[in-house]
């Protein structure tokens, strides 16, 4: 098993903590593991992304041209990374925000309204975890009981509450996600 991952987005989606939340769970269940943030100088507002790769086997470069799986929040992401997803891989897009519709073929596309989502439970701050759900439904690379151990690790202690609440929110992303093609 190998996946080559990129989640991109605007600074203060939870871009980057999304993805070490899943890098953290794969280290839990044995895999090899690169987790490479990328983010402008603005820290909210600004465009982040982060590759993850989770594989069996070591893993040469955290460098990558090319993703099996590409995670995209706004229309920058989707201009910069819809071309860059391997034919036959899979896309997955918050429609929130978008200015056009994915327009390949050749790969699965998938829509996560965890924006609206989100809105509608009055829980913001559980957006990247509505689209990790939505994710881990699609291709469960990663067990839930690891991704909430990742999670726990990456919270400050005095976040802990808020788990249940994450939780939550990603059950609902699996619920939500949609196949588009």
């Amino acid at each position: 098993m190998k996946r080559e991952i990129i989640i991109a987005g605007f600074g203060g989606q939870g871009v980057l903590s999304m993805g070490k939340i899943l890098a953290y769970a794969g280290l839990l269940q044995g895999k090899e593991v690169t987790w490479l943030p990328a983010y402008g100088p603005e820290q909210r507002g600004g465009t982040a992304n982060v590759t993850v790769i989770l594989s069996d086997e070591p893993i040469s470069s955290p460098l990558l041209q090319k993703y099996d799986i590409a995670v995209v929040l706004n229309q920058p992401s989707m201009d910069k990374f819809e071309p860059r997803v391997k034919p036959g891989g899979i896309l997955i897009y918050d429609p929130a925000g978008m200015t056009r519709q994915p327009e390949r073929t050749d790969i699965s596309v998938y829509s996560v309204a965890a924006t609206d989502t989100a809105a509608a439970l009055n829980a913001m701050k559980t957006f990247n975890m509505i689209v990790l759900g939505g994710l881990l439904k699609i291709d469960p690379i990663v067990e839930m009981d690891n991704v909430m151990l990742g999670l726990k690790k990456s919270l400050p202690e005095r976040h802990h509450k808020l788990l249940p609440a994450n939780e939550a929110a990603m059950k609902k992303g699996a619920e939500i996600i949609e196949k588009i093609r």
